[in-house]
C-alpha cells in the first residue's frame, strides 16, 4: 500500500542506481513530474516520458544517494546553510528539491530569487 508518492520515486530510483539499471518505472504525478525535471535540469536522469500510469525514467549512473525529507520543513533564504550541513555531504555536491509559491526548484535557484519554501528532497 502506497502512501507517499515521493518516497516510493525517491526509493525506486535509488534502488535502480544501486543495481545497475538504466531504466526504472517510478510512480505518477504532477509533484514527482515537477522533481524529476529539477533533477534532470541538474543532470541527475537522462529524461523521463510517461508510460502508462507510470514515468519510465533513464537513469545516467549520477545519483549516489537520494532520499525524501519528512517532515516537510519550512525553510526561509536566511536557513539553506543549516539544511545543506544536515543533508548533503560536502559544500557544492547535491542539491535540495523544494516547493515554492513559485514552483518545484532547488535551493541554488531559490537562493538566486531569494526565496524559502518547504523541503521535499535531496539528491547527490
Amino acid at each position: 500500500m502506497k502512501h507517499d508518492i515521493v518516497a516510493d520515486c525517491m526509493s525506486s530510483l535509488k534502488n535502480a542506481e544501486s543495481v545497475g539499471k538504466s531504466t526504472c518505472f517510478v510512480p505518477m504525478s504532477k509533484l514527482v513530474k515537477n522533481i524529476l525535471e529539477v533533477m534532470k535540469k541538474n543532470g541527475y536522469i537522462e529524461d523521463f516520458e510517461e508510460s502508462g500510469n507510470k514515468f519510465l525514467v533513464k537513469l545516467n549512473k549520477k545519483i549516489n544517494d537520494c532520499n525524501v525529507i519528512r517532515p516537510r520543513f519550512s525553510v526561509n533564504v536566511k536557513e539553506f546553510d543549516k539544511w545543506k550541513k544536515r543533508y548533503l555531504p560536502a559544500r557544492d555536491f547535491g542539491i535540495l528539491i523544494l516547493t515554492t509559491n513559485q514552483g518545484v526548484m532547488d535551493h541554488n535557484e531559490a537562493e538566486k530569487r531569494r526565496i524559502g519554501g518547504k523541503l521535499l528532497c535531496y539528491v547527490y
